[in-house]
Formats: structure tokens, sequence, C-alpha cells
């Protein structure tokens, strides 16, 4: 029924797109601050391997999440954008697409992922504990109140 496949450009812009934009509107806060347009116009540069990848999940022909990360430096990458829709929640999708990401980040290279997610997002931040995501420094600028930055080894 579901399927994880990364992202193929340009190929693929319109899903990865959408999806973004739709994680985007479901935020309590305004996001303005990531500068979404400007990633929006290169996304190839920043999502394609090995500086970061895009991982789509799949329900039949339709994208319903999608989760990505992108390089700090060689040794430290971001997990970014990870998202299912509401109707689809409750197939532990999250857990895989995190999975899929540490593995092709830890392929890639990467020795360390970071993310960082608001204090409303309670249960993907327990999903990121139980995955071995501990508090630690941010990565990129994130001014929301009561954001929490996690990282992990790979």
């Amino acid at each position: 029924m579901f399927s994880i496949h990364p992202a193929r450009f340009p190929q693929d812009n319109a899903g990865v797109l959408a999806i973004f934009r739709e994680y985007i509107a479901s935020a309590p806060v305004s996001l303005d601050y990531q500068q979404n347009e400007q990633e929006f116009a290169d996304l190839e540069s920043k999502y394609s391997l090995p500086n970061g990848v895009v991982l789509l999940i799949w329900n039949e022909n339709e994208v319903v999440g999608c989760g990505a990360f992108r390089r700090v430096d060689e040794k430290v990458c971001e997990m970014k954008r990870v998202y299912i829709r509401p109707s689809e929640r409750g197939h532990q999708l999250g857990e895989k697409l995190v999975n899929n990401l540490m593995e092709i980040a830890k392929e890639s290279g990467y020795q360390r992922m970071c993310l960082d997610v608001l204090a409303d997002f309670e249960t993907a931040r327990r999903l990121y504990v139980r995955l071995g995501f501990e508090p630690c420094d941010p990565v990129s600028y994130n001014p929301i109140p009561g954001t929490h930055f996690l990282g992990r080894n790979l």
C-alpha cells in the first residue's frame, strides 16, 4: 500500500513542492524565517545526493508524506520537513521514514544527523528520542520559542 522512494529531480519537483507546502501550512507558527521560496527554487542542489535527499511516501499514485536531509558540513546533515498527512498517520510511516533517512545519510558519509522540532509536535519529538536523538546545539537558525534541537550519531 505505502512505499517510500527518493524524489527524482526534476521529475518529482511538483510533488515535492506540494507536500513541502502542505507541511508548512500545517505548522502552528509561521515558518517564513526559513526562506522557503529561495529553497524551493533550488531543490536539486540541496536535496540531491551526496548533499541530501528527499524521500516521498506514496500511497499508490499520491504523495502523502515526505522527509529530507541536507548538508551542514562534510560530517553533519540536518533532517528537514518530516511530514505525514494526518489521514495517513498511525501506520509507523514516520519511524520508517526517519530510519530510511538515517541509513541514506550514513551511506552518504555523514556521521551525525541533527534536527529541530517545534514544541507543538510532541509526537514527532517522542519518536526522535525513541530513535536515539538527544538534545544538542542548533545547526541552523530557528527563532521559535520552545523548539527542541536534537541530534544523534549515525
